[in-house]
């Protein structure tokens, strides 16, 4: 089991009860941080969100979830409580909810310069950003219709957009742009 914040190991349980969910308090305190911000954005407060396990999307229930099926997603409190998978992710789509995907952005916690010209170039209104899984690239929800996606390379990463029926991963390790 992984850390749900920063996704590092979980210590041992100490005793029987419900699993862990955070390796420290300082995790667990940054999720609630986090939880409360991701309520407040539009978009992303909505129940537009499902368990993972692995990069496949499941329900709270641990059966599969469709990008496509509204009826197979949940509220964001929905889906903290629930222990299916390993972790949690969003559909986007819904005509304002959209994610610029920009894989390799970040090298040691510094951003690219390929990648800061990407983020100069977003138009839409920015909901949140975080740090992928992997820890070196980007996830930038902003508000924007649903349109065609796009993929390209850049410098020595990737820029993907996505605007309609597909689920990201999500980790809510906030990134400031700034």
């Amino acid at each position: 089991m992984r850390c749900e914040q920063c996704n590092g190991d979980l210590p041992k349980a100490i005793r029987a009860g419900r699993s862990r969910r955070f390796c420290t308090s300082r995790c667990r305190q940054a999720a609630y941080r986090l939880r409360k911000s991701v309520s407040s954005s539009s978009g992303l407060s909505e129940g537009r969100w499902v368990r993972a396990d692995g990069k496949r999307p499941i329900t709270v229930t641990g059966r599969a979830a469709s990008s496509t099926d509204p009826s197979t997603w949940s509220t964001f409190a929905e889906v903290l409580d629930s222990t299916a998978g390993d972790g949690f992710g969003v559909m986007l789509g819904g005509g304002h909810l959209a994610c610029h995907d920009l894989d390799h952005a970040l090298d040691g916690g510094v951003l690219k310069p390929w990648a800061r010209e990407v983020l100069d170039g977003i138009t839409e209104p920015v909901l949140f950003t975080e740090v992928s899984m992997s820890g070196e690239g980007l996830h930038v929800f902003v508000d924007a219709p649903e349109g065609p996606g796009s993929k390209r390379s850049v410098g020595d990463g990737g820029h993907e957009f996505y605007s309609r029926g597909r689920f990201i991963r999500t980790t809510l390790n906030k990134w400031n742009c700034g």
